[in-house]
């Protein structure tokens, strides 16, 4: 017995560790103050940081049961993405479920909340519904899909259609970034229920006109031909393929004053190549941090320098973060259409390349939709 005892008072510690590592954990922990404390267990890392969206990576301190802390200051009241990265290596958050989709960044999110609560939170409004739909591309020869969203009261006024706004996500998203990260459905929900914005149609195609353009393995716009190819074919699939689709099976308008594009980053670039090629299929273009085009303005939009075409337009949006690395670029780009007399407006925010500049970019368009 003495010697059974002597093992077990041997192994006890070792026993107690194993137990402590496998303890479950709470991270990330959102405080009254809104600041966060973000935990991750590695006992063998030498470095781990937390890389939270909108922000500097942060270091991260160890504590003796080789769980990671980082507490954040107070955060303004938003959704924020975040991983770690463990002696270079990105990690996810195993213990917060809410995942960011994505082909090649994944990450985790978190809600800081607002009070009162902001426009992508949840509120007791009407709430629309989200429909996904499945599809063959002909055009670009794969399986697709893409989500759209129909405001509250939709189903009941049946003699009534609804404007339509097509909604294009950034490189590396998919089809449900917009809802899932952006919130779109929730923001269009809460801003209809204050009158802030039309009851319209959202719909959220995948913006990719070549498969795999988005892959953790190289990149699309290392290839100028294959960049050419993204935009031109999915400009094609959405003229010929999705918005004829969209046209049968959902009450929307059919008149170009009840269309409008907009994106972010590559889907921002893409709605300006669209839109202003297309301008009687879309009269409302909007482009938040665009980015992906050339600079050779004159080549990606021929006609739009051009009274009888901008004058269709009832209206250009056109918005960056200024310590997004895409400014230069939009300034460049405004700094052409306004040389050619083209009327736009111009917002320049607060912020980096990142969900939080685009959610309120989002805001800010739609409620000037469909107004005249």
């Amino acid at each position: 017995m003495t010697m059974m005892y002597m093992i077990l008072g041997a192994l006890l510690p070792a026993i107690a560790g194993m137990i402590a590592a496998q303890a479950p954990i709470l991270s990330p922990e959102v405080h009254p103050d809104r600041s966060v404390t973000f935990r991750f267990r590695d006992l063998g890392a030498k470095k781990v940081e937390l890389s939270l969206e909108g922000q500097d990576a942060q270091a991260m301190s160890k504590g003796a049961d080789g769980v990671w802390t980082y507490q954040t200051p107070p955060l303004a009241p938003d959704i924020y993405g975040y991983n770690f990265t463990a002696d270079g290596e990105t990690r996810l958050d195993i213990h917060n479920p809410a995942f960011k989709p994505n082909l090649i960044w994944l990450s985790n999110m978190v809600l800081v909340p607002g009070s009162p609560p902001e426009a992508w939170e949840v509120q007791p409004v009407p709430h629309g519904e989200l429909h996904h739909v499945f599809y063959r591309s002909g055009v670009i020869g794969d399986e697709r899909d893409y989500f759209v969203y129909t405001p509250p009261g939709y189903k009941s006024n049946s003699g009534q259609r609804l404007p339509v706004l097509y909604l294009l996500h950034g490189y590396s998203d998919t089809a449900n970034g917009w809802s899932e990260v952006g919130k779109a459905h929730v923001i269009m929900d809460n801003l209809i229920a204050q009158g802030k914005a039309k009851p319209m149609v959202v719909v959220m195609t995948l913006g990719y006109g070549v498969p795999d353009f988005a892959s953790p393995v190289r990149s699309g716009f290392r290839d100028p031909g294959i960049v050419s190819r993204n935009y031109l074919l999915y400009k094609e699939a959405l003229l010929t393929e999705v918005i004829p689709s969209v046209d049968r099976d959902f009450r929307v308008s059919k008149n170009r004053n009840d269309r409008a594009i907009a994106g972010l980053s590559m889907g921002g670039a893409e709605s300006l190549f669209v839109g202003l090629n297309s301008v009687d299929t879309f009269a409302y273009v909007g482009a938040f941090s665009s980015g992906g085009l050339s600079d050779n303005f004159e080549k990606d939009f021929p006609k739009i320098g051009r009274p009888e075409v901008w004058k269709k337009l009832n209206l250009l949006w056109i918005s960056c973060g200024v310590d997004d690395g895409l400014i230069t670029f939009n300034r460049s780009l405004v700094q052409w259409l306004q040389g050619k007399g083209v009327p736009l407006e111009v917002h320049e925010t607060p912020g980096r390349h990142a969900w939080m500049v685009w959610r309120r970019n989002l805001i800010g368009f739609t409620q000037l939709l469909f107004r005249k």
